[in-house]
C-alpha cells in the first residue's frame, strides 16, 4: 500500500507496509527473533511460548513457515504462532 505525503513542493508516494511476512526464525537464550521479508526483525521473549521455552535448541530449529509467511509452525511441538500476533505484541498471558 502507498499513501500520498505532501512535501513543500509536491506530493510523493510513501511506502507503508500492510503485511508482515516471516522469512526465518532464530533463538538466543531468552528471545525468539523473527526476520521479516521487508527487513524488520521482531524479537519476543521465549517465555511467552511455554512449549518453545521448554524445547531443546534442536527442536526449536525444526519450524515451518506457513501461508507464505503469515504463520510459524513447529510440528514436533504442536506449536503455531501468528506473525500478526507477534506484531501486535500478543503473549500467552494476555487473554
Amino acid at each position: 500500500m502507498s499513501t500520498m505525503v505532501k512535501t513543500k513542493s509536491k506530493f510523493r508516494r510513501a511506502f507503508v507496509p500492510t503485511t508482515a511476512l516471516a522469512k526465518s526464525v532464530e533463538f538466543d537464550q531468552d528471545m525468539m527473533h523473527v526476520s521479516l521479508t521487508d527487513g524488520r526483525i521482531i524479537s519476543v521473549p521465549i517465555l511467552w511460548f511455554p512449549l518453545l521455552h521448554d524445547a531443546t535448541p534442536k527442536e526449536r530449529k525444526k519450524y515451518e513457515i506457513g501461508g507464505g509467511g503469515i504463520s510459524l509452525h513447529w510440528p514436533e511441538l504442536d506449536e503455531d504462532i501468528s506473525v500478526a500476533n507477534l506484531m501486535a505484541g500478543v503473549d500467552w498471558q494476555s487473554t
